[in-house]
Formats: C-alpha cells, structure tokens, sequence
C-alpha cells in the first residue's frame, strides 16, 4: 500500500513541474519581441513591439481604404433627410480620422463616427464598377464600438450604378443593391443582409432579407473588440456571412431569402366570397338530446352544511370586535366640520380564548345536486363543408428568376447612419472577387489588431480577481478549488509514524489452519533443519549452545516442562479437530526448545 501511496506522490510532482514549466513556456512567447531594456514604457502604447503596415492589396480589387493617410475620395453628404423633423434632418454628424481608444496601433487609423442623435452620410466611388455576372462578390471591412451600442448601425450600402448618381445628395433613399452589417437597437440585434431585386415585368424594386443568424449577436456587439465581417456572394446564387472569419450564415439567394424572389405561381382569388349557406362549423349541438327530468337547474352550487354543530363555548352575545376603551377624542375634533366622534374598533379580548363570537352559523358546503345548466351534448356536424378559403387562379404578376445574383451594378460605397453612440470604429474596407485577397488583407489589418490586443489582456490571475469582483460568492469557489488539492496532497503524502504494534506485527503470527498430517510433516522438517545446522556449526558451536541451553535449563525448568506439556494438549487438540483430516484448525504456534 505504502508504493502505491509513493507512486501517487511521484505523479503529483511530475504533473506540477509540467504545468510551472508550460507556464513558463506561455509567458516567453508572449514576451516575445517585447523591448525588456526599456524600463519606462508609454501605457498608451501596446505592450507588444510590433511594426505596423498599412495594408496593400495583392491581387485586384474594386476598392480598397485604409484611412491611414487621407480621407481622400471621400464625400460628406450636404442633403435632408426627407420626413424627418427639421431640427434632425440635416446630415450633419461628424466623422474624424483616428486611432483605436485601446489596443491602440502605432500609425494605424480608422474612420470614426463621432456625434451622437445626429444623421451621418459619408460615401466613395469605386475604383472600377461591380458588374454581377461570373465573378463573386465579396465586401468585407471592420468594425468597432468602442463605446458599447445603445441604438444605431453600423452597416454599409453598395450603391447602384446610375448615370445621375452624385454622392452630395447621397441619403436613405438614395438606390442601392445591397446593405450589410450590424444593427441594434433596444435588445434587437440584427446582422443585416438585404439585396434589392429588380421585378423583371414592373420594374419595381423590393427588399429582400437574409435570415438571422444563429450566433449570439450581443456578444460580439457588446465586447469592444475590433471584428470583422464578410459577405461573398457567389455566381451560383449562395451566400456567404462571416464574422471574424467564420461563418455565421449561409444559404440560397432563390431559398433562404424574406419575402422569396420568385411569386407563387397561383394565388387567391380576391374576388371571390364566401357563401352565405356555407357551414364552417365542425360539431353542433345535438337536435334530438332531451334534458334529465331529475335534471334541477335551479340547484345551489354551495348549502348549509346541516350536520355541523356549534362549538361548545360559541359566544353568542359578545360581538367580534368593540370601541378601543383607550381611545380617546382628539382635541381638534370638530363635531360641526367632522360630525360625532366614535371610538376606533378593535378585537374583543373576551373573544381570544373562545371559538368564536357573534350570531353563528352552519358552514357552507359543495352541493351534491347542483349539476348546473343543462346543454345538449355535441355531435358531427353531418352538414359541414371545412374552413372556407378563397378559390385559387393564377398571378398575373408571377415570373421566375432563375439566376438572382445578376444584380444591379454597383459604383460606390456608402454609409448612412443614425446612432445613439458615438466612437464607432470603421477601417480597412476591401471589395473584391477572390478569397485569397480579402484573407491577406484581412491579415495585415485585422489580424494585427487581434494580435495586438491578445497581447494587452490580462493574465489570468487578474482576470479571476476582476470576475471576483463582480460576482464575490466567486471567492469560495477559488478557496475551495486550491484548499482540496493542497489538503489531498497533506494526507496522501505527508509521512506516516509507525508504531511498535505495526512493527512487529507479521502475518506469520496469524494462525494457520492446519491439517494433523500436516502439523506432523512441518515438525519433523523443522527438527531435520535443526540437527543439520548443529552439525554445520561444529563442536565450538555446540559448546555454546550447551552452556546457553544448560544456563536456559538450569534458570527455567519448570517452565520447560509446562511447554512440554502445553505442547502435548495442543497435540491433542489438533488430534480432535483433525479426526476426519478436513477440518482445518487455526493453532498458535510456539518455537520449540531443543534438548541434547
């Protein structure tokens, strides 16, 4: 028991010296490129020594924006609003160029929305149109709220190509193809991703939404971290949505899209009318059903209960409660403005130690003849015809759309914007038709600033405080959790004193069951053992022994013949449990004095 005990130990070190060492593995990575000569370092800056890059796209793009030299090309919107209060209409908001609040990147900067209650509009050309047709479509840019999100987006509009396009009059209801991005307002949190779609007989355009997808939006939208979104679009009419490089949705332009791009092929005839003898209904009343004539409608749900009986002691005389004798009529009591001053009421201490006061009377209890209105019974409706619905015909405005992701071609991004937060973070925006590019871009940019910010976060320790903090029962979770492995360790461990009795203690002072022939055969071993080793030794030997025996002898010879005679009963005994030779009995064996 004592090596498993060892072993358990062993492993216990062995573990521990794993777990400091990966934690001392852990800190020098993230100490790598760290300037450690520099005593005093700026708190402002990142405790990473990185070399930011403005990002270069690497293959072609139809845009592509950094923000971190100019606001170059850029359009600020000098329109209304339409349908708006006046004092609100105006798109007004400001937009500054600046780094990130935290986790803050040496010479990269960022286009942030900076009012707050006021309308935003801002927009670019393209560098060359987006005409969907072979390629995909794949608009990716980041986003930050730096302040949290109360009410407001964050989303951004491709807007259609046109002739007459002119981005100082860009707002909300200027054409666009396709809006996507984050929106909340309240606890609403959407992830918008909405195309217009061209009807091929009128000419009208309609809205349609993507469904929601299924990620906790509020997360993401609420951790003040830099993520990043992807739309792609693909020739074959699916789409992809990406947060921080995973998608989140996924589906069909022709299946998965609110209201379907293609009408049904038949709907319900609006001028039809339901006839006047239609019968909707399912079961009816039973005509040939006659009332019980011991059938009492007229029978109480609740009676007198006639078998209770008044508790003995019933005060019939006393009222439960009387005028408080204590009180007394207020100085200020006009009788003439407040009319005759009485007593406050109050229970009636005579009443306390018996059942009851006043005129009493029997309980009520359930009637065992009520069986209330009497109603036929229902039955199948032999004449119903179903729920009635209009005739169906064919839809005049029915078409078929096989290929929605020929779209409306775009020339210019834009965002227009209402918000109840300011400090909203946008950078790196990047339209393109390969994967490739928008992921090496996504690296250079986004990727540095989550490498940035991987690196500020605190270490675990303090992440356990501050989560303590804001929940204490915390606390004893984390006392518990290092108090039972310490406390296993002391008691598995810890080296045990063993006392005299553990000591000399052996299992060979146990009994042993024992056979008659067996007993015999083990002494006569014992005695041929005994003779060989007298020989072995020599005279010199059995001299000693002599003198010893002769000294034992001499010193104790009586006590050798109660042995002697001990050991005759123990013959005996072992000869009575044996009789048969399949009884075994359990003996205490005594050594033997050998005599000469």
């Amino acid at each position: 028991m004592q090596f498993h005990w060892d072993w358990f130990c062993l492993s216990v070190l062995l573990l521990s010296s794993i777990s400091a060492e990966s934690e001392d593995s852990e800190s020098e990575v993230e100490n790598i490129g760290m300037n450690t000569q520099e005593a005093n370092v700026d708190k402002s800056r990142p405790s990473l020594e990185v070399v930011y890059k403005t990002p270069k796209p690497t293959g072609e793009v139809y845009f592509a924006e950094t923000f971190d030299d100019t606001m170059s090309g850029w359009v600020l919107s000098q329109t209304k609003k339409e349908d708006t209060d006046e004092d609100i209409a105006k798109y007004d908001g400001r937009w500054e160029i600046e780094p990130l609040k935290e986790n803050m990147v040496p010479g990269d900067r960022g286009l942030v929305l900076k009012s707050v209650a006021k309308h935003h509009a801002i927009s670019a050309m393209l560098t060359q149109p987006f005409v969907f047709d072979s390629k995909p479509l794949i608009v990716q840019y980041e986003v930050n709220f730096q302040e949290g999100i109360d009410c407001g987006g964050a989303y951004v509009k491709l807007l259609s190509k046109s002739d007459d396009l002119n981005l100082e009059y860009f707002y909300d209801k200027t054409s666009y193809t396709i809006m996507f991005g984050p929106d909340k307002c309240g606890e609403d949190y959407k992830l918008h991703f909405i195309f217009r779609h061209k009807h091929p007989k009128t000419g009208d355009y309609e809205e349609k939404h993507s469904k929601r997808p299924d990620v906790d939006l509020k997360k993401i939208y609420s951790d003040r971290k830099t993520h990043l979104y992807t739309l792609v679009l693909k020739p074959d009419d699916t789409f992809e949505i990406l947060i921080d490089q995973t998608v989140v949705s996924k589906g069909s332009l022709l299946e998965d899209m609110v209201p379907p791009v293609n009408p049904p092929k038949e709907i319900e005839d609006p001028n039809d009318r339901k006839p006047e003898d239609w019968d909707e209904r399912a079961k009816i009343p039973d005509p040939d059903a006659v009332k019980p004539d011991d059938w009492n409608e007229d029978e109480p749900p609740k009676i007198e209960d006639l078998g209770a009986i008044k508790p003995e002691g019933w005060l019939d005389d006393e009222p439960e409660y009387i005028p408080d004798p204590n009180a007394e009529k207020p100085e200020d009591w006009d009788e003439d403005m407040d009319g005759e001053w009485e007593a406050p009421q109050v229970s009636n201490p005579k009443c306390e130690t018996a059942p009851g006061c006043g005129t009493w009377t029997r309980p009520m209890m359930t009637n065992p003849k009520y069986k209330g209105k009497w109603k036929p019974p229902m039955i199948e409706n032999p004449n119903y015809q179903g729920i009635w619905s209009p005739h169906k015909i064919s839809n005049p405005d029915y078409f078929e759309d096989s290929h929605p992701f020929k779209m409306t071609a775009v020339s210019a991004i834009g965002l227009e914007l209402w918000s109840m937060t300011s400090d909203i973070y946008f950078d790196n925006f990047i339209i393109c038709s390969e994967k490739e590019v928008a992921d090496r871009w996504a690296a250079d940019g986004w990727g540095f600033k989550k490498l940035v910010a991987s690196s500020n976060e605190p270490g675990m320790f303090s992440q356990l405080v501050t989560a303590a903090e804001e929940r204490p029962w915390l606390w004893i979770i984390y006392v518990l959790t290092l108090a039972l492995p310490v406390g296993l360790g002391i008691l598995f461990c810890w080296p045990s004193k063993k006392i005299d009795e553990d000591v000399e203690y052996k299992k060979t002072d146990l009994a042993k069951p024992l056979t008659k022939g067996q007993l015999e055969q083990e002494m006569n071993v014992k005695d041929e053992e005994l003779e060989k080793t007298n020989e072995d030794t020599g005279e010199g030997a059995e001299d000693e022994d002599y003198e010893d025996e002769n000294e034992t002898a001499e010193g104790s010879h009586e006590e050798e013949e109660n042995k002697s005679v001990s050991e005759e009963d123990e013959m005996k005994e072992a000869d009575e449990s044996t009789g048969s030779g399949d009884g075994p009995s359990k003996l205490v064996r005594k050594r033997r004095v050998r005599k000469d």
